[in-house]
């Protein structure tokens, strides 16, 4: 019986993680837009501080998912172009809008570190996060239904 118990603590214990857990590329449907999350360039997560998996096929879907939601987020992972595949903290990235950056949701975005975008940057728009929430209240970007 206590097997049983301490199973069943260690199984609740788990399940409130706030580690991101991996997106399975082709497999795993994008929390706002629904469509398969298929490119690691683009893709994004966010884990609530009670645990819930949140997992996104675009930067843009996550951005406009969470300004529609009054939850606190604990991780927010966003997809380091440059290396696809590879997560980096929201709060850490730099966000570029280019017309040459086809995003899936066609809000020609992407993040990369902080580090490799120079303040003198030609390539495009150059956000942190907030000014990226910010950007997309103001334009009246966010997308309530597809």
């Amino acid at each position: 019986m206590k097997k049983i118990i301490y199973l069943v603590f260690l199984t609740i214990l788990v399940s409130c993680s706030q580690e991101p857990e991996p997106i399975d590329y082709g497999n795993e449907a994008c929390h706002f837009c629904e469509m398969t999350i298929v490119n690691p360039a683009f893709s994004a997560q966010a884990v609530s501080t009670k645990g819930k998996q949140y997992k996104y096929d675009a930067i843009e879907c996550m951005v406009n998912d969470l300004l529609q939601k009054d939850i606190e987020m604990a991780v927010l992972k966003v997809a380091d172009h440059s290396r696809p595949g590879s997560m980096i903290d929201a709060e850490k990235a730099a966000f570029i809008i280019n017309d040459s950056i086809k995003s899936p949701m066609g809000a020609n975005l992407a993040a990369l570190k902080r580090s490799e975008v120079s303040p003198n940057n030609e390539s495009g728009m150059v956000l942190t996060w907030a000014e990226l929430n910010d950007h997309f209240l103001q334009k009246d970007s966010v997308i309530t239904n597809y």
